[in-house]
């Protein structure tokens, strides 16, 4: 089962290595990983997906509370919250299907971000899976490049 883990660290040199190298160590797969200040410059918010059951997620965790410059571990899983992704797809747009790569951006909530003679750049966000539904339907017109983000992901606020 996917797990998305939220870990607020220290800003520090060395970190995220040390990180990403207790996932190598122990075989581990980080399938995501997006890492990036909060509003204390000191502190930075890194997102993984990785996958296994409770057992092994609980093993991750308490390996992460290890490291020194862990400040909190949260499984997302565990709450309810909002995940995103962004991509950035270069895909052909010839005069036959230049409409048609308009339309699918338009259905997806994408926009246009760069234009040449014979590509467009699409930014589409969403979750991973609309990433990949709107990538394999424009997998048969051409892509020629893709850009994808990491998962990045905040639990949703309280009701009451």
């Amino acid at each position: 089962m996917k797990h998305t883990l939220s870990v607020l660290l220290q800003n520090k040199p060395g970190v995220l290595s040390r990180v990403t190298g207790l996932f190598s160590g122990r075989g581990f797969n980080i399938e995501s990983l997006s890492v990036n200040e909060t509003l204390d410059p000191g502190i930075s918010c890194l997102v993984l997906v990785t996958s296994g059951d409770s057992t092994i997620i609980e093993q991750i965790t308490k390996q992460l509370h290890k490291l020194i410059d862990v400040i909190k571990v949260s499984d997302m899983n565990e709450v309810d919250y909002v995940e995103r992704e962004m991509a950035i797809i270069r895909v052909k747009a010839e005069a036959n299907t230049r409409a048609e790569v308009l339309r699918i951006a338009d259905i997806f909530r994408g926009k246009v971000v760069d234009v040449s003679p014979k590509s467009y750049a699409l930014e589409v966000t969403g979750a991973a899976d609309k990433i990949q539904a709107v990538i394999d339907i424009l997998r048969p017109i051409g892509i020629q490049e893709i850009v994808r983000t990491g998962t990045i992901a905040i639990a949703r606020a309280k009701k009451k």
